[in-house]
C-alpha cells in the first residue's frame, strides 16, 4: 500500500522512477541537528570570550595593558570632551560613554587593539539626529535624552545582528565606500570646528560642509580671542608630532620616549591651554557672566545622570528615520577598525561577537546617561602601539577616567572651547584618505573610485545621511550589475611542456586570450569539430542566466551548420523568426555539426531553478538546431546542491532528452505544452513515441547515450587494496575537470552520430 501510495505521489508531482541518488533537505538538516547540546554550549560561551584568556593572565600581560590603558585613558578625558562638543552635549557625556566603552568591551571583545568611546563620526550623527527633532519637535526633548535614546534603540538593534549572527551583513559595504563615508564626514567635522576654532558665530555649524566653509570664510573679520588659543593649540600640536617623528628617526634608541611623547600632545596642550585661560579669564568675568572667551565652566562631578534611561515611544517615533544610518555607523566603523587590527596583528576577530560587544556596551550605557560609543581608529592605534596585551586594557582606561570625573572636574571649567575644537581638527584630520590610499583606489577598480569619489561629494555637498546612503546604494548597484552581467569565455586547448621534467599538460583558456592576461600570441587549438567548451565566471544565477543562454545559443548558430539543409525551403514553409540567409549553403559545407557541450563550473558556486531552466532553454534551443540530440558535459561541479538541481534538469545521467517544450518549474500550472503552437506541441497522446523526422524542431524521442566514464582512471579507496572510480558512476557527465570532459565530449562525437542515425532507421 505505501509503496503504490509513494508511486502515486511521484507520478503527480513528476517525478522519475529510477532516481539519481542526490543531496536531500534532510541531509543538511542532520548536519545542523548533529550534537545540539554541544553547539547550544559553545555558542553561550562564545558570547564571553573573556573566559578563553582570563585564566592565563600575567604580570607580563598586566605591565602592558597598564601602559597601553593609561595612555589610552589620558587621550580619552580630553577627546571625549571635545566630541561631546560635537555632538551639541555637555562635556560629561562624553566622559560617560567613555568610562562605560571602555569597561564593558573588554569582557566581551575579541580584539586586544579596539577601544571603545565616543567617536567624532558618530557624535557628528547624534548631533544631526538631534537637530533633526528638535526641528520637528522644538523643545519637546532635551539633547542629551534623544542621545540616550538613539544609543539605547541602536544598541539593541546590534546586538540582536550579533545574535542572530548576521555579521556577514557588513561585507556587503566594500572599503573605498568606506573611506569614502568617513572622508566626507572628516570634512564635515572639520568645517564644524572651524568656527569654534576662530571664536565666530551667528550661523549653523551643522548645515552643509561647502556652506559652513562659505559661512566661515564670511565671518572672519568676526574673529575673536578664541582663535589666539585655537590656532595655538593646533599648531603646537601638530609640532609636537612632527618633533617627535622627526626624533624617532634620528635617534631610533630613543623612539619609544618619543612615542609616549608624542602621545600626550593632547593632553600637554589641554593642561598648557587651560593654565592660559585661567590665569587670563578669573579677572575678567563680565557683568552679564561671560568671560572673553569661550570656556567649559561647569562640568559636573561623578555620574550625575545614573538610573533608567527614559525612553519615550513618541520619541522612538520620531527619529525612526534617523536609526538607520546611525546603527550603520555603529557597527561599520568598529568592524572595520577590528579586522585591520586584527590582521596586522595576527589575530581573527569574531564579527559577530564585535557586534554584541558594542551592543551591550551602548545599551548598558544608557544606565549611565551615554550617548553611542563605537571603535575608535585613533586611540585603538594608540592603544596597539603602547604594547597592549590583552582587553583588559580597557579597565585601566576606565580608572583614568573615573579619576577624572570625580577628582579633575573643578579644572575642566577653564578649558578653552577653541582648544577642544583644535584637539578635534586635529584627530579627525588623519580620516582624511591620503593621495597614496585614493590612487590605490583607482588603480585596483576605477569604478569602486568613482564610488569613493561620489559618496565624498554628496557628504560635503548634502548630509552625512545621504552620503553614507549613496555609497551603500552605489556599492550594491555594483554588486548587481557584477552579479548580472559576468564574463564568461569559450576555451580552447593549449598545451604546456615542463622541460626540465620532460612532461607536458593540456590546460584551457579563453580562444581569444586577453592581451593584458596572457601572451597574445599563445597559438590556442579549439576543440574537436562538434564541441563547444564554455567557462562561465559567476554563480548561475537567475540575473545572469539568460545571458549564459544568448551566448551559447548565439556562438553554436555562428560556428556550427544546421543540422537539416534548409536551403531549398520555402520561406511559407520556414518559422517567421527565421528568413534563411544566402550564406546557408556555404554553412552547410564549411562549419561542423554540434554534438557536445562542456559547460566548466569551476567558478559556479550556486544554481538556481531559473538558471536550470536557462540550461534546459539551451538544450532545447541548440537540438532544435542540430536536429539531433546534444550532450552536455559539466566539469568540476562544486557544490552536492548544484548536482543535485542539474539532475532534476536532466543533466549528467547520460540520457539525452530531446523534448523541446520542459520546464523544471513553470510560472504558472500551464505547462508548455498548454501554450505551444501546433507546430511545436508535444504529441497530444502521451504513449505516441513516433519520431517527426520532417520536421526538426519537434523532435520528441528520448535517445540513451551510452555511458562513458567520467573519469579516465581510478583512485584509492578507504581500503588499500580497493579502487574505484573518482566520480559518482550514477552521474557519467559530470566531469572531474574541463580536461576530462572534453575527453568524454570528443570521445562520443562520432557513437552519438551512429546512435542518431539508427534511430531515424527505425
Amino acid at each position: 500500500m505505501v509503496s503504490l501510495l509513494k508511486k502515486a505521489c511521484k507520478r503527480i508531482v513528476g517525478s522519475a522512477e529510477e532516481d539519481v541518488p542526490v543531496i536531500s533537505p534532510r541531509d543538511w538538516v542532520g548536519k545542523l541537528a548533529q550534537d545540539p547540546a554541544e553547539r547550544a554550549v559553545a555558542y553561550l560561551t562564545s558570547l564571553f570570550p573573556i573566559f578563553g584568556w582570563i585564566a592565563r593572565y600575567n604580570l607580563g600581560w598586566a605591565s602592558g595593558d597598564i601602559i597601553a590603558g593609561l595612555t589610552v585613558g589620558i587621550v580619552l578625558v580630553p577627546q571625549s570632551m571635545s566630541y561631546a562638543q560635537i555632538a551639541t552635549l555637555p562635556p560629561e557625556y562624553g566622559l560617560y560613554s567613555s568610562f562605560v566603552g571602555v569597561l564593558v568591551y573588554c569582557f566581551f571583545a575579541t580584539s586586544k587593539d579596539v577601544s571603545i568611546g565616543p567617536v567624532a563620526v558618530m557624535s557628528l550623527t547624534v548631533s544631526q539626529i538631534i537637530k533633526h527633532v528638535n526641528e520637528a519637535h522644538p523643545g519637546e526633548w532635551a539633547g542629551p535624552q534623544i542621545a540616550t535614546t538613539v544609543a539605547f534603540i541602536c544598541g539593541f538593534i546590534v546586538l540582536g545582528i550579533g545574535l542572530l549572527h548576521l555579521g556577514w551583513l557588513v561585507e556587503f559595504i566594500p572599503a573605498p565606500a568606506v573611506s569614502g563615508f568617513m572622508t566626507g564626514s572628516a570634512l564635515n567635522i572639520v568645517s564644524g570646528q572651524l568656527p569654534g576654532l576662530l571664536g565666530i558665530s551667528g550661523f549653523d555649524t551643522r548645515a552643509a560642509t561647502y556652506k559652513v566653509f562659505i559661512n566661515t570664510l564670511k565671518g572672519l573679520p568676526r574673529t575673536k580671542l578664541d582663535a589666539a588659543f585655537g590656532i595655538t593649540g593646533l599648531v603646537s600640536l601638530y609640532a609636537i608630532r612632527w618633533a617627535c617623528d622627526r626624533l624617532s628617526k634620528r635617534y631610533p634608541s630613543r623612539a619609544r620616549w618619543f612615542f609616549f611623547l608624542s602621545v600626550f600632545r593632547n593632553a600637554f596642550v589641554i593642561v598648557v591651554l587651560t593654565i592660559a585661560s585661567w590665569l587670563y579669564t578669573r579677572h575678567r568675568k563680565g557683568m552679564n557672566g561671560k568671560y572673553p572667551i569661550k570656556i567649559l565652566q561647569d562640568v559636573p562631578r561623578g555620574f550625575k545622570h545614573l538610573g533608567q534611561p527614559n525612553i519615550d515611544p513618541e520619541l522612538v517615533k520620531a527619529l525612526a528615520g534617523e536609526l538607520p544610518v546611525a546603527t550603520i555607523i555603529l557597527f561599520l566603523e568598529h568592524i572595520a577598525i577590528s579586522k585591520s587590527f586584527g590582521r596586522v596583528n595576527g589575530y581573527k576577530i569574531d564579527p559577530n561577537q564585535e557586534l554584541i560587544a558594542i551592543g551591550v556596551t551602548n545599551t548598558i550605557g544608557t544606565l549611565f546617561g551615554a550617548y553611542p560609543a563605537t571603535g575608535s581608529f585613533s586611540r585603538s592605534a594608540l592603544q596597539s602601539k603602547s604594547g597592549v596585551r590583552s582587553p583588559a586594557s580597557g579597565l585601566f582606561s576606565a580608572v583614568v577616567v573615573i579619576v577624572a570625573l570625580y577628582g579633575l572636574t573643578p579644572a575642566f571649567y577653564w578649558i578653552p572651547s577653541a582648544a577642544l575644537s583644535a584637539v578635534i581638527i586635529h584627530a579627525v584630520a588623519d580620516l582624511v584618505a591620503s593621495p597614496r590610499q585614493v590612487y590605490s583606489f583607482w588603480r585596483v577598480s576605477p569604478v569602486e573610485f568613482v564610488i569613493w569619489v561620489a559618496s565624498v561629494l554628496v557628504t560635503v555637498f548634502a548630509t552625512i545621511e545621504d552620503g553614507i546612503y549613496t555609497s551603500i546604494a552605489a556599492s550594491l548597484a555594483l554588486l548587481l550589475v557584477r552579479l548580472a552581467r559576468p564574463r564568461g569565455h569559450f576555451l580552447g586547448r593549449v598545451t604546456l611542456h615542463n622541460a626540465n621534467e620532460q612532461s607536458s599538460r593540456d590546460v584551457y583558456i579563453p580562444l581569444n586570450p586577453d592581451r593584458f592576461l596572457m601572451n597574445p600570441h599563445v597559438k590556442v587549438y579549439p576543440p574537436s569539430p562538434g564541441v563547444v567548451v564554455y567557462r562561465f565566471e559567476e554563480s548561475f544565477l537567475y540575473p545572469n542566466s539568460s545571458l549564459v543562454n544568448d551566448a551559447i545559443v548565439d556562438y553554436v548558430k555562428e560556428h556550427t551548420r544546421r543540422g537539416r539543409d534548409m536551403t531549398g525551403v520555402k520561406s511559407g514553409d520556414r518559422p517567421w523568426n527565421d528568413p534563411g540567409r544566402s550564406n546557408e549553403m556555404a554553412d552547410s559545407t564549411e562549419k561542423p555539426l554540434l554534438h557536445a557541450i562542456v559547460l566548466d563550473f569551476s567558478a559556479v558556486s550556486h544554481l538556481d531553478t531559473t538558471g536550470v531552466q536557462a540550461l534546459i532553454d539551451t538544450r532545447t534551443e541548440v537540438e532544435r538546431w542540430v536536429d539531433r540530440p546534444v550532450e552536455f558535459h559539466f566539469a568540476t561541479i562544486l557544490s552536492p546542491w548544484i548536482r543535485r538541481a542539474l539532475v532534476a534538469g536532466g543533466f549528467g545521467v547520460g540520457t539525452v532528452s530531446t523534448h523541446i517544450h520542459e520546464e523544471i518549474a513553470p510560472v504558472t500550472r500551464y505547462h508548455d505544452q498548454y501554450i505551444a503552437d501546433p507546430q511545436h506541441a508535444d504529441p497530444l497522446t502521451p504513449t505516441d513515441e513516433q519520431v517527426r523526422l520532417d520536421d526538426p524542431e519537434a523532435l520528441t524521442q528520448v535517445v540513451q547515450i551510452s555511458a562513458r566514464s567520467s573519469s579516465e582512471g581510478t583512485v584509492q579507496m578507504d581500503r588499500k587494496d580497493m579502487a574505484g572510480p573518482m566520480m559518482l558512476p550514477s552521474t557519467p557527465f559530470f566531469h572531474l575537470d574541463v580536461g576530462t570532459a572534453v575527453r568524454a565530449a570528443e570521445g562520443g562525437v562520432t557513437r552519438a552520430s551512429s546512435i542518431i542515425e539508427n534511430v531515424k532507421d527505425d
